[in-house]
């Protein structure tokens, strides 16, 4: 049997030193044996809790969403949607200064749009869309670089979260 993978967030959107890490198990999506370990801030005694980082690979829930978790800290349920949305884009397996090149042009899109992200290594970007936000710019400039195939995105509520 293969080890399970843990998809990780060095760097949680809205960490403090009170959240801890979670789990959701991302079998429901295709990803056989690879989890994606997620950071928490606890809202109530029956295990509900409110996510502090943008999800990689889970469909269904974005940063600030409220989930129930089991006794064995997985998250099983989306509970309340905070209204956020997550854009995921990943980096085409080009070379390095290529992706270099693509991931400066991103962060710095994203940044002038004003929204948090996260990257989980050099390739894949997570980004936080607050309702009413404006993420046309980078949404055009994503489109732009999938036509060239240099870049391939979506949003993670295409799927709802399921276990």
């Amino acid at each position: 049997m293969d080890p399970i993978k843990f998809i990780v967030h060095d760097e949680p959107a809205l960490r403090a030193e009170s959240n801890y890490i979670a789990r959701v198990d991302l079998a429901p999506f295709e990803f056989e044996g690879q989890v994606e370990q997620v950071w928490l801030r606890r809202v109530a005694d029956d295990g509900q809790a409110v996510l502090c980082c943008i999800p990689f690979r889970a469909y269904g829930l974005a940063l600030r969403d409220t989930v129930r978790l089991s006794a064995e800290s997985t998250v099983i349920e989306l509970v309340k949607p905070s209204g956020s949305r997550a854009l995921r884009a990943l980096i085409a397996e080009l070379d390095v200064e290529q992706i270099r090149t693509v991931k400066a042009e991103v962060d710095a899109r994203i940044s002038q749009a004003g929204l948090l992200f996260e990257w989980s290594g050099d390739r894949h970007v997570a980004v936080d869309v607050l309702p009413g936000a404006d993420a046309e710019a980078i949404m055009d400039y994503f489109d732009v670089e999938e036509a060239a195939d240099r870049l391939y995105w979506e949003w993670s509520d295409v799927v709802r979260f399921r276990i």
